[in-house]
């Protein structure tokens, strides 16, 4: 089986997921994972698709065949993750411009590796400012402590608040 992940991004219209989902699986693809939004009037999203190599050049002729979208299609590498050696958090602040370049640059320097990170900036009921919020699953080299990661996190800021979740 070959493991394929698309980008994609287009004008957002309703049915746009039914179309794909239709393409990948009446080429005997399988919708393995993706992360899908709307953003700015826009469709935008990445996936995951297994499919065996005899339907591989059809759903890609398929796929890029697709109007409504710009599909870029990528062919997955061989990747090792160690579950019990993930980090899931959510991150609270308030928000401000380079957020993302500071915690981006904390867990890097951590020497952990961002395997998701999903972010939304929210109003705060009854305080007028912004509020930053992200989910992010990092996986942390051997030797490196959670409380360590999240002490950096929080270090960043008085204002920023890291709450670890069980992931098993």
């Amino acid at each position: 089986m070959k493991q394929l992940v698309l980008t994609l991004i287009g004008r957002d219209q309703a049915g746009l997921v039914e179309q794909l989902a239709t393409v990948i699986s009446s080429h005997n693809g399988n919708w393995m994972a993706s992360n899908l939004s709307h953003l700015a009037g826009y469709f935008a999203g990445i996936l995951q698709v297994e499919v065996a190599e005899q339907d591989l050049p059809g759903l890609t002729a398929a796929l890029e065949s697709i109007n409504e979208l710009d599909i870029r299609i990528q062919h997955g590498l061989p990747a090792e993750q160690h579950p019990l050696q993930q980090l899931k958090f959510v991150i609270t602040g308030n928000d401000r411009p380079g957020i993302v370049r500071e915690l981006s640059s904390v867990i890097k320097h951590k020497g952990t590796n961002i395997i998701h990170f999903e972010s939304s900036k929210q109003s705060a009921p009854n305080w007028g400012v912004p509020l930053f919020n992200a989910v992010a699953t990092v996986e942390l080299p051997p030797g490196l402590s959670r409380d360590e990661v999240v002490k950096a996190l929080e270090a960043i800021a008085t204002d920023i608040v890291v709450d670890v979740e069980n992931s098993n």
